[in-house]
């Protein structure tokens, strides 16, 4: 019989362990923003406890949901870093701090340890190196998605037993209105005249897009989404019930894990109360408008399938996408909408589809035979101002420890404060210099945070680099499926010329042999 040995698995540690920690609260509160301060210091020291031990940074997200990790901002700072090989190991207070949703959880815990990154959970005692470890986080995964499904149950329940008894509820006032007290809507006069011309003008003939057109021609802003008037928004006036004084609960509702908001289309109960605010508009002309807005939602003709350059290209003398039109004959151009509508507001006439297509296999083959001169450069040039960057990297450190000791010291001015120690007026004015002192600090780390736009930048040129290696030697047809994955605008500088804007910023410009009359 064979002599068989065992030998055992080695664990091997680097001789320097890179440590970072991971920490966040999930409320603006005082007593948070406490614990904030106290979790920033306690990593920072624990890790200088340790011999071997090297801090790379704490990484903190402030009054963020968990539910979502797209919205976490330091969070997937980290995960860049990892990825970049400069985190070893990772410490969080608990799994619900670092997510409460299982899926995401494990996905990342995946990945980290694809990386070599370990990560330890203080609360739950668990530790990613262990072989156990994944059944045990599922566990305690499952445990804080519960949690976070159940606070979610009980603020609907709130919600709801509000509005079965008619109480006014509502985050945001529309436009014309302003929010008071909390819970009431009170009308601003100015605005207030601009709801009303723009029912009038939709009674007598004007359409959605000429009512915005006109707005934003006067310079009138809209001060609801600070963005540009649209269609849609005007729409969305002229159908909001609150212009009558009326409201209508749970227009939206949140739905599955992670949380997204769906519109209300008859799913979930709603509630209309009446009279809950002053009105702007007199229900019977809103009647007309409704009346109106069926009508021609019935003559409306069904809306055509997305083609491949829709929302794609831009004007660059105007800045107005293109829209597609079609002949009877069955030529197909793209035509600027300012052009379209009066070409004497813009110089820039209609592209035929085929010579946009002819362009792009055109961009598409050199980019193919030219590659290593056209992206090896940019990756190169990007590669050296990241490790300018980087050196300010200790900064971040700083900056967070400075946060840290500033909300430190926020919180024991409010506890004295609450014990009668400290004088109302003294405390005023030291709560005053924090606030602006943490305002500075906030600022400086959105700053640098910034930079970390350099990364998403060198992704995108890598991605693109291997679409293109992988991509067919020669195309003599338009491929739809590669259009989009390397080009992200197409900008129209004049009818005879087109630049494409591919992913991670890099232009290219090509001339157009043929332009439409």
């Amino acid at each position: 019989m064979a002599n068989v040995k065992m030998i055992a698995p080695q664990t091997f540690q680097p001789e320097h362990m890179r440590v970072a920690a991971y920490c966040r609260v999930s409320s603006d509160s005082k007593d948070q923003l406490h614990s904030y301060a106290a979790q920033i210091r306690s990593y920072t020291e624990e890790i200088a406890q340790h011999d071997g031990w090297e801090l790379v940074d704490v990484y903190a997200d402030e009054g963020l949901t968990g539910t979502r990790m797209d919205k976490r901002e330091d969070f997937n700072r980290m995960m860049r870093d990892c990825r970049k090989g400069k985190i070893d190991r990772i410490l969080v207070k608990s799994v619900s701090r670092f997510a409460r949703n299982t899926k995401d959880c494990l996905s990342t815990l995946r990945e980290l340890s694809a990386l070599g990154v370990s990560v330890q959970f203080e609360k739950e005692n668990i530790d990613t190196k262990t072989l156990t470890t994944e059944l045990m986080v599922s566990v305690s995964g499952s445990l804080a998605q519960q949690e976070s499904i159940s606070i979610s149950a009980n603020q609907k329940i709130s919600y709801q037993r509000r509005m079965e008894r008619g109480e006014f509820i509502t985050c945001s006032a529309p436009y014309g209105y302003r929010i008071i007290d909390k819970k009431n809507l009170e009308i601003i006069p100015e605005e207030a005249t601009t709801v009303q011309w723009i029912f009038d003008a939709y009674l007598n003939g004007r359409s959605a897009e000429w009512i915005a057109d006109q707005l934003t021609r006067r310079g009138i802003e809209n001060t609801n989404t600070r963005k540009p008037w649209t269609a849609y928004g005007i729409r969305y006036i002229l159908r909001n019930e609150k212009y009558i004084g009326d409201a209508l609960g749970q227009k939206k509702f949140t739905k599955g894990f992670p949380f997204f908001r769906k519109r209300n289309h008859g799913e979930q109960e709603q509630y209309y109360v009446e009279n809950t605010h002053l009105p702007i508009i007199e229900r019977e002309r809103f009647e007309k408008v409704q009346n109106l807005l069926q009508q021609k939602a019935k003559r409306k003709k069904p809306t055509r399938s997305q083609y491949p350059l829709t929302r794609k290209i831009i004007c660059e003398k105007c800045g107005t996408p293109f829209i597609r039109r079609e002949t009877a004959k069955g030529l197909v151009t793209w035509a600027c909408r300012t052009h379209d509508r009066n070409a004497a507001d813009c110089p820039v006439g209609r592209i035929p589809e085929t010579e946009i297509h002819a362009a792009f296999i055109r961009m598409y083959r050199k980019l193919k035979e030219n590659a290593d001169m056209i992206l090896n450069p940019a990756m190169d040039q990007l590669n050296a101002l990241e490790t300018i960057l980087r050196q300010n990297n200790p900064k971040m450190l700083m900056i967070n420890k400075a946060i840290a000791e500033a909300t430190e010291e926020s919180h024991k001015i409010s506890t004295l404060r609450a014990n009668g120690l400290l004088d109302a007026d003294a405390c005023a004015v030291r709560m005053n210099a924090i606030s602006a002192k943490l305002t500075q600090l906030r600022g400086e780390r959105r700053r640098l945070s910034e930079n970390e736009a350099l990364d998403e930048t060198m992704d995108a040129i890598r991605k693109m680099t291997d679409v293109i290696k992988n991509g067919p030697e020669q195309m003599n047809i338009f491929d739809e499926d590669l259009f989009d994955s390397l080009v992200e605008k197409v900008i129209a500088e004049s009818q005879t010329r087109i630049r494409f804007r591919l992913y991670g910023g890099l232009k290219l410009a090509e001339q157009l042999e043929v332009a439409a009359r």
